[in-house]
């Protein structure tokens, strides 16, 4: 399996998706993806479209039977310790899950981060299944946009969440009193 992650912050909250694609679910939800897209658009950024078309996309995505894990984390002491603590969170949890592939939106100089992050939470097990990872520009691989949606959607709360409730597979709460 492969999983894509996106980011989001709301207020004091830090939030990671990890959208979970099966191999053979790849082709079909990149093709399905890119025909969301309006004609000069490259990608889909979420916060960028107007609500009416954000309800059409998440209703789309819904149909696509895509699945999101969504991890939050308190950034009151910083987003990235925040970031760190979701991350090693993921990638222990995608070890356990057998998962082949980690793609994270690129965060261009930040992506450094990442990869320490990643190697030690790879490092801390035993087996680590041969979970390769990589950053790669949202624009890259549509795959990554399902989490930009799921995410933003979650963390928007109210309406937002009840449409995108059906993607969001499970929620990890990580450092909540």
């Amino acid at each position: 399996m492969h999983a894509f992650v996106d980011e989001s912050r709301r207020n004091d909250t830090y939030y990671l998706a990890a959208a979970i694609v099966q191999p053979r679910d790849l082709a079909r939800l990149r093709s399905r993806l890119r025909g969301l897209l309006l004609p000069g658009q490259r990608e889909l950024h979420f916060y960028r479209e107007k609500p009416a078309r954000r309800r059409e996309i998440v209703s789309r995505l819904v149909e696509f039977g895509a699945t999101v894990r969504v991890y939050e984390a308190s950034c009151r002491r910083s987003e990235e310790i925040a970031r760190r603590e979701c991350l090693t969170r993921v990638t222990d949890d995608l070890v356990d899950l057998g998962a082949h592939r980690l793609v994270l939106d690129s965060r261009e100089i930040r992506d450094e981060l990442d990869r320490s992050t990643i190697s030690r939470a790879l490092a801390k097990r035993l087996e680590s299944g041969g979970l390769v990872y990589e950053h790669m520009n949202s624009a890259g691989d549509p795959l990554l946009w399902i989490a930009d949606i799921a995410v933003w959607c979650h963390g928007a709360g109210s309406d937002w969440a009840r449409r995108a409730a059906p993607l969001i597979g499970e929620v990890v709460r990580l450092d909540w009193p």
